[in-house]
């Protein structure tokens, strides 16, 4: 309306519109409205300020309680925080000081501090199994000390081994001086792997061969089906893993260990396998060089006896050296030019001299202490063969009827057993000092008609055991006497007669004793006459390129000829010795599967010299020796067929039993077993036995006056105070000159008598004792 220029009706539109009224009304109501909401409002804010002032109570009620909470959760968190650690560092005191290790760190919380206990614990768990482990390995190496052989100590370490590992199958090779590996020992194994030195494997050649190149431990997981089966007796499992592992020694493979197990080695388990080879590499090295020793021993054995050989031609030379100097001494007045070479001659003579007598002195020395040594040896040896001998005696005995037959059986075998020992080191001491010069003869005359008696009580039973005929003849007209050891000729016979016997299973055995001359035997070149003791048999004979070396010692004809009959070869090399002492000889004829006849020819007297037989002469004594053992047997003269009754009543007589019965016997001895079994023996005979130790509880028993005894029996080794000494203070000191004093002694050498009687000992006997000699001996000294 404006635009168009109606002004006045726009006023008209504006007095006249019809909703002015309503904005107005609308604004009356707006006032109101805002008036109220105001009212409200304030009422509100006051309500509010109200609320507002409560809540802010409230808050700071719910804030101290909160606080208090939270410092009650924050000590009690902390509590157990520090009560943790508190155990976590006892634990590791306890560790460092080598305490219990059974206690552990109770956890309380699943946080950090929780993680500490946890690990803590875990940490003793570990350290507690690294002891166990430790004590094992300590167990171990003890358990390997000691052991003689390479086979018992390997077998010993693979036994224990699966032990402690826990694995059912288990191989030892060893690396010999050939450069290869020989299985040794053996765990659960089967086939070949049973027999030692049976699987022989090089360097490189499989896993083990391939672990000796490379020194170090080899695994192998998820076996084949069929690769190793561990059986038992119910059945059988396939192994799933295999390890192989060195054994090193300074840094060298001496042995390789392979194990199989059901289950994979841990690194735990592997680590100990590897700590306890350094061990049994320890322990193998030991035993190995022990070995080596031995044979470096026995090889100085034979280098002394080439170092007596050498000394031998070096005096040989040394003779002919000082021949060629005289020669040169008078040669130097015409030939001066020879001047010079004549001095260089004398100084290589006494050069060689020089060397002699240090050989010499080197030969000496090894001679005493090879004769120490045998002497130490035989007193070890005898003194439990001492007692073994008189307890099996007894029991063989059986007067108390307490053992069956079978058992006193047992008993004869045990005694015929400790003899034949005994034999066996007087053999060897027989032969060490006739090495050693040492072996002294006691010549007598000896009545040749004796012999055959002496001979028919040894081997006539034997005899007939074997069923074989044994027969002495008595050749010709024989001398009355022989001028001979006759200890030493009885042993000659007994070699002969026992070698005859052995190697002999039917037909007979002869000795045959006759009168010979043999032509320029003598030592002024006439016939001299000798007297020959041959032994014939008709048993396996010996072939002629062994008839030398079986004279030798430890030889015999061959290896299965000594598996067979057993034996050690020194009789004939002892009887040979013995023989050339004596002045005589023995020399052999035989042939394979015919027999053999051995021939020991000696001088009527020692004045006649050493007589000798020769291969011929040999010979035609044998033919002549079998013609007229044949003429005996045909004329049926001067044999002895019949066996000779030599059995003598085992009762003492009244007067016997008068010089024992009740008699107090002092036996001094350490050894319990020699006291024991001399007890028991003389106990038989009613006598009353008193026992010492050793030397000063014999003197203090003696002093005191606790046993007053009719006869000492003294033990000579003994600790502290020996028997020398302890006899020459009852004798001096306690002035008990009259009590019989009998010294025992395992030590069978020469001047063991002489020592025990320069003490003050009445009479000698040496160990193993036979009973039957102690109560001669004490029967004599009691009865005197």
């Amino acid at each position: 309306m404006k635009k168009e220029g109606s002004p006045g009706e726009v006023l008209a539109f504006f007095r006249a519109d019809p909703g002015k009224n309503e904005i107005d009304l609308l604004r009356d109501q707006l006032t109101r409205f805002r008036n109220t909401e105001l009212q409200l409002t304030d009422a509100r804010v006051s309500e509010l300020s109200d609320r507002s002032s409560v809540l802010l109570k409230v808050i700071y009620a719910l804030w101290f309680a909160i606080t208090a909470i939270s410092v009650a959760a924050a000590l009690a968190i902390s509590g157990n925080i520090v009560k943790t650690l508190k155990e976590v560092i006892q634990t590791i005191s306890d560790i460092s000081r080598g305490g219990s290790l059974t206690q552990r760190v109770h956890v309380r919380s699943r946080d950090e501090v929780g993680d500490l206990g946890m690990e803590t614990n875990r940490l003793l768990d570990t350290v507690q199994e690294q002891n166990r482990i430790k004590e094992r390995i300590a167990a171990m190496a003890t358990m390997l000390q000691n052991q003689a052989s390479l086979e018992s100590l390997s077998q010993l370490y693979l036994n224990h081994l699966s032990i402690v590992l826990e694995v059912p199958y288990g191989v030892l090779y060893h690396w010999n001086k050939h450069q290869q590996l020989t299985n040794l020992a053996s765990y659960a194994a089967s086939g070949e792997l049973l027999k030692p030195n049976q699987t022989v494997l090089n360097v490189g050649e499989g896993l083990v061969g391939q672990c000796v190149a490379e020194k170090r431990m080899l695994h192998l997981h998820d076996l084949p089906p069929g690769y190793i089966r561990i059986s038992s007796g119910l059945g059988y499992a396939e192994a799933r893993s295999l390890t192989v592992a060195p054994v090193l020694f300074e840094g060298k493979v001496i042995s390789v260990v392979e194990i199989a197990a059901l289950q994979p080695l841990s690194p735990d388990q592997a680590a100990v396998l590897s700590e306890l080879n350094e061990i049994f590499g320890v322990s193998l090295h030991s035993v190995m060089t022990r070995m080596e020793l031995q044979q470096l021993y026995d090889e100085s054995q034979v280098l002394n006896e080439e170092l007596q050989a050498q000394s031998e031609r070096l005096q040989q030379q040394t003779e002919e050296m000082a021949s060629q100097t005289e020669e040169l001494q008078m040669q130097t007045e015409e030939l001066h030019v020879l001047n010079d070479r004549l001095e260089e001659q004398k100084s290589a003579a006494e050069l060689s001299a020089s060397e002699m007598a240090v050989l010499a002195e080197q030969l000496r020395a090894s001679s005493g202490y090879k004769s120490e040594f045998l002497a130490n040896m035989s007193h070890e040896l005898r003194t439990p063969l001492n007692s073994m001998l008189i307890l099996s005696e007894i029991l063989a005995a059986n007067k108390q009827g307490h053992l069956d037959a079978e058992e006193q059986k047992y008993a004869s075998v045990i005694h015929a057993s400790g003899k034949d020992l005994l034999h066996l080191i007087n053999d060897i001491l027989d032969l060490s000092k006739v090495e050693a010069g040492k072996m002294d003869m006691a010549w007598s005359n000896v009545r040749i008609a004796d012999l055959p008696e002496a001979m028919y009580r040894y081997f006539q039973k034997m005899a007939e055991q074997k069923g074989l005929d044994f027969r002495i003849i008595l050749q010709g007209e024989l001398p009355e006497y022989i001028e001979t050891d006759e200890m030493r000729l009885q042993q000659i016979l007994r070699n002969l007669l026992s070698n005859a016997f052995k190697f002999t299973s039917k037909g007979e055995v002869i000795l045959t004793i006759s009168r010979m001359h043999l032509e320029g035997s003598h030592k002024d070149g006439k016939p001299a006459e000798v007297v020959s003791f041959s032994v014939s048999d008709t048993g396996i004979g010996i072939h002629e390129d062994q008839l030398q070396p079986i004279f030798e010692a430890f030889k015999q004809a061959d290896g299965a000829t000594a598996r067979k009959y057993g034996g050690t070869g020194l009789g004939l090399s002892i009887s040979l010795s013995l023989a050339n002492l004596l002045g005589g000889s023995i020399s052999v004829t035989s042939r394979i599967g015919e027999g053999s006849t051995f021939s020991l020819i000696l001088p009527l007297n020692r004045d006649n010299g050493v007589v000798s037989l020769s291969p011929s002469d040999a010979h035609g004594a044998r033919l002549f020796l079998n013609e007229a053992a044949a003429a005996a047997e045909r004329s049926g003269q001067n044999s002895m067929d019949e066996e000779p009754d030599w059995k003598t009543d085992p009762w003492l007589t009244p007067l016997e039993k008068t010089l024992l019965h009740d008699k107090e016997v002092f036996v001094v001895d350490d050894d319990i077993r020699n006291v024991y079994a001399l007890a028991n023996a003389l106990e038989q005979y009613g006598m009353k036995i008193a026992t010492a130790q050793n030397g000063h509880e014999c003197l203090e028993m003696l002093e005191r006056g606790e046993v007053r005894p009719d006869i000492i029996m003294m033990d000579i080794m003994m600790p502290e105070l020996d028997g020398y000494e302890a006899t020459r203070q009852i004798r001096n000191r306690l002035g008990m000159t009259r009590i019989p004093i009998i010294a025992l002694t395992a030590k069978a050498m020469k001047e063991d008598r002489d020592k025990c009687l320069a003490a003050g000992a009445s009479d000698y006997i040496s160990k193993p004792l036979n009973m039957s000699e102690v109560i001669s001996r004490m029967k004599l000294w009691l009865g005197s």
